[in-house]
């Protein structure tokens, strides 16, 4: 079987692009990755050779292009059982996929005001934090401690062992660490333990090589 393409937006920004990453990553599937700038001249034209939404991230496994995160994370899933990218178990399986689509689907005042910028000092958002921002955060709380109590057992991630739930809300902690959001202790071990997989830790030293700016993303 051929070894799939992750094409990924910039690393310091591209929350999306850094959750099918770490899916892979985290499964120890063997994938090439490609970064592909975002917002300039020619990103369209190197887009369109795929022949595809023009989105990143998008995975290209044989003849088969994958674009959206939940929709590469799905494939994954079917295409390497094995690695058991959702858990085993049902019920935990059914909470993963609930989860990971809410955090798909929302969360869209933390997302305007934190937006992922792992190169970002770590400092409170400008003027603080909204009502908005505080209620996306405490839904975010409610949700991890919920995963924790009933599947957490035996790891340290939100269904023990890593899985895709966990790779949907990795930019979340990063946001939450970049713009130093008062959190629980628990949520804190939880936030501690995605920072300092292998796979966070080489995305985020690649992020920080890359000497580009985006400038709506840069929020002071």
């Amino acid at each position: 079987m051929a070894k799939p393409l992750l094409l990924v937006g910039n690393q310091n920004y591209s929350s999306w692009s850094l959750r099918p990453y770490m899916a892979l990553a985290m499964a120890d599937i063997a994938f090439d990755k490609k970064m592909i700038r975002m917002l300039v001249p020619g990103f369209r034209a190197k887009m369109a050779k795929y022949k595809t939404a023009g989105k990143l991230p998008l995975l290209i496994h044989n003849d088969i292009t994958i674009w959206d995160t939940l929709a590469i994370i799905e494939y994954a899933a079917e295409t390497w059982p094995a690695k058991n990218i959702w858990p085993r178990n049902k019920k935990a399986r059914a909470m993963a996929r609930s989860v990971s689509a809410e955090m798909h689907s929302s969360f869209f005042a933390l997302r305007n005001a934190c937006p992922m910028n792992l190169r970002r000092a770590q400092k409170r958002p400008p003027g603080g934090i909204s009502e908005a921002v505080q209620k996306d955060v405490d839904r975010v709380e409610a949700l991890w401690t919920q995963c924790r109590k009933l599947h957490g057992k035996g790891g340290a991630f939100l269904f023990g062992k890593f899985c895709a739930a966990d790779a949907m809300f990795a930019p979340v902690v990063a946001r939450f660490e970049t713009f130093a959001i008062p959190v629980k202790p628990a949520t804190r071990s939880y936030m501690n333990a995605i920072l300092a997989t292998k796979a966070f830790q080489q995305w985020k030293t690649d992020a920080a090589a890359e000497p580009w700016v985006i400038a709506e993303d840069e929020v002071d």
